[in-house]
């Protein structure tokens, strides 16, 4: 039986487009080609979620007026230890390990001179191999990927191999980050337990 449910804001905000790799690009294409993240939420009438799957960290959306259905789950935690890291933080963090099951290492919340570490708005995202042609682009599609998704993740920039990115451009040189990708948001609070982070 399907009971009829409001769309929460926080689902409309973390919805995004269909979960795919990116291609392998050079340096220079880094923001033009990228992923869309995640799955897309369409829901043009009334929505309805199905009982059943909810328990079981799926819920289904029905979009009655088309008759389509689009599936949104939940991203479990991946590799980043999310202990002091703000909820922007833990869903771009979520999102990288699940888009890209390679990256094995993703640090977060640490003692630094700077604020971005110490108040949970960045992590670093460990490129292995980084100096290779193959690391390069996984370092390539991860900015890409999260500048694909700049309103989602409420991203704030990106570095990698010494430039720095924002949802408005690049600015090179002297930037370093050339073993890891930086990514920092805005952070959106601090988790108080009950979040849950959708594909």
């Amino acid at each position: 039986m399907l009971t009829a449910v409001g769309v929460p804001a926080a689902v409309l905000l973390v919805a995004g487009a269909d979960a795919q790799r990116p291609v392998e690009m050079p340096a220079a294409t880094v923001v033009a080609e990228a992923p869309p993240c995640c799955m897309e939420l369409v829901a043009p009438a009334p929505v309805a979620v199905s009982s059943g799957d909810a328990a079981g960290g799926r819920v289904q959306w029905v979009a009655s007026s088309r008759g389509s259905v689009r599936e949104v789950r939940a991203l479990p935690a991946g590799v980043a230890p999310e202990r002091g890291l703000q909820v922007k933080t833990i869903l771009v963090a979520r999102a990288v390990s699940a888009i890209f099951p390679e990256i094995r290492s993703i640090g977060g919340m640490r003692p630094d001179a700077l604020r971005w570490h110490p108040d949970g708005l960045a992590i670093d995202v460990m490129i292995p191999n980084p100096g290779t042609a193959e690391g390069i682009a996984l370092g390539n599609q991860i900015v890409a990927f999260a500048l694909k998704n700049a309103e989602r993740f409420g991203l704030q920039d990106c570095i990698w191999r010494g430039v720095y990115y924002t949802p408005g451009g690049a600015h090179g040189g002297g930037y370093g980050h050339y073993d890891h990708v930086h990514i920092t948001t805005k952070g959106g609070g601090y988790p108080t337990g009950g979040e849950v982070y959708y594909r």
